[in-house]
């Protein structure tokens, strides 16, 4: 069994996992959340009852929410890939830092202008408002980060992306999305490392998920799976009567069946 991450779209910081997926090289499923769509499938809200994106459904069923926690995960499965660090070490706290100030900061520049984008009931002096606001916060955080990669080939330095990169290329996109700046003039560091994140596979195939692309299977993307198809795991379904027992085994898995055909110390051992 692979975990499976539950992506929003369009122009969802999920987008950052992905890239993260695919550099780390184990196998996963995608699933994919429309997040315009409203209602949101009722199923969703047992995985992640603020109904926010991006969520991890584990092996074992746990879920993981919050794109810092599952981007820490996903690099601690594999420290011998160089996209995370062993907690404990300067590295690891290098980049919880740059998590931390992308996951807050950096982010939340941009809140002020989906407000203005999304709020039809907003006037245009509120709507301009905002968007001055949201423009002259991100301003100050691409200079921050301009100003780091002057001599910097990635995020945290070194010689390959973090998981911190993979973040970064999912919300910075964010600007040429709302046509804040002209990047190669304003912030050409920045904008270099854009650029050579956009031409990596990893970043080509999010892209692509992004876009709702047909994409074949392989070793690593074992394809998507729908909620529906999800829907055991969450709500389990009864075995061989309605008889079911408490048992805490995890946020998504509060009961489980027990067959009528055996006793319940047999079943839980």
């Amino acid at each position: 069994m692979e975990p499976i991450l539950l992506y929003g779209v369009p122009q969802g910081c999920s987008f950052g996992s992905i890239v993260a997926l695919e550099w780390l090289g184990q196998p996963y499923r995608l699933c994919r959340i429309e997040m315009q769509k409203h209602p949101w499938h009722p199923l969703y809200e047992r995985i992640n009852p603020l109904r926010q994106t991006p969520s991890m459904l584990l092996e074992d069923d746990r879920v993981l929410g919050e794109s810092l926690a599952i981007l820490l995960h996903i690099a601690g499965r594999d420290l011998d890939k160089p996209i995370g660090f062993a907690q404990g070490t300067v590295e690891f706290d290098q980049l919880n830092q740059m998590l931390a100030y992308l996951h807050t900061d950096f982010f939340s520049a941009f809140n002020p202008l989906w407000i203005a984008c999304e709020f039809k009931m907003l006037d245009e002096e509120s709507r301009a408002t905002l968007r001055a606001i949201g423009e002259d916060g991100a301003a100050r955080n691409f200079s921050y980060l301009n100003n780091l990669l002057a001599n910097r080939q990635w995020l945290l330095g070194g010689k390959s992306p973090s998981v911190a990169d993979a973040y970064f290329v999912g919300v910075a996109r964010w600007a040429d999305y709302h046509k804040l700046f002209d990047m190669e003039r304003e912030y050409p560091h920045l904008h270099r490392h854009l650029q050579k994140l956009q031409t990596d596979p990893a970043v080509m195939f999010a892209e692509k998920m992004e876009r709702g692309e047909a994409v074949a299977t392989n070793r690593v993307f074992r394809g998507h799976v729908t909620l529906d198809e999800l829907e055991i795991r969450l709500v389990p379904e009864r075995v061989c009567s309605e008889q079911h027992f408490h048992v805490g085994v995890g946020p998504v898995r509060d009961y489980l069946p027990v067959p009528k055909c055996v006793s319940a110390e047999t079943f839980f051992g």
